[in-house]
């Protein structure tokens, strides 16, 4: 398999860059609103650098006319026998029911597409009806549930759905989003 692409990757409406400092602030305050802390819970200024601006091979920052509207985070396996990509992602709220995210996974998902990797796999909580619909709609499928995948802030569990789309399902990569 290749290297990760060169970025930016650019849509219709998205661009993915890499993470620079400037995105600091910008992902802080969308990891702080509350229908994104709900899911990704805990950041810290300190927590955004060591997880996503100290991390540009892996890390996506998803751009909308010059704005951060949320990152992607793109973890290639190495094991040319399985060769599978991982992604997480998230986009605050003032950006959402434009397709945002479906454009940056599809533009995400080409690129790995393109350089050999053969499935990409998303782990929403089960109870993130509104991404999970949105990961259906682009393709992804169902494959099984995680049973007490994420440990919550008040020390409950909940389990995560694991979906998956491959190369075979969709070739050239799932289409960009009708606008």
């Amino acid at each position: 398999m290749s290297t990760p692409p060169a970025l930016p990757l650019v849509g219709p409406l998205v661009s993915l860059r890499a993470p620079e400092a400037r995105d600091e602030d910008p992902l802080l305050a969308i990891l702080t609103e509350p229908e994104v802390a709900e899911w990704w819970v805990g950041y810290t200024p300190q927590r955004i650098r060591a997880e996503f601006l100290d991390h540009p091979d892996t890390v996506r920052i998803i751009e909308v006319a010059g704005s951060c509207a949320g990152a992607l985070v793109v973890l290639r396996g190495d094991d040319p026998e399985y060769p599978t990509t991982v992604m997480h992602i998230f986009i605050g709220t003032a950006f959402r029911g434009r397709r945002i995210g479906e454009e940056a996974l599809a533009l995400a998902i080409r690129e790995e597409f393109a350089a050999g990797i053969t499935r990409v796999t998303l782990d929403p909580n089960v109870k993130n009806e509104g991404a999970i619909r949105s990961y259906e709609r682009m393709g992804f499928r169902r494959v099984g549930v995680l049973r007490d995948y994420q440990v919550r802030p008040d020390g409950s569990l909940d389990d995560a759905l694991f979906l998956d789309l491959t190369r075979r399902d969709f070739p050239e990569g799932p289409a960009l989003p009708q606008r």
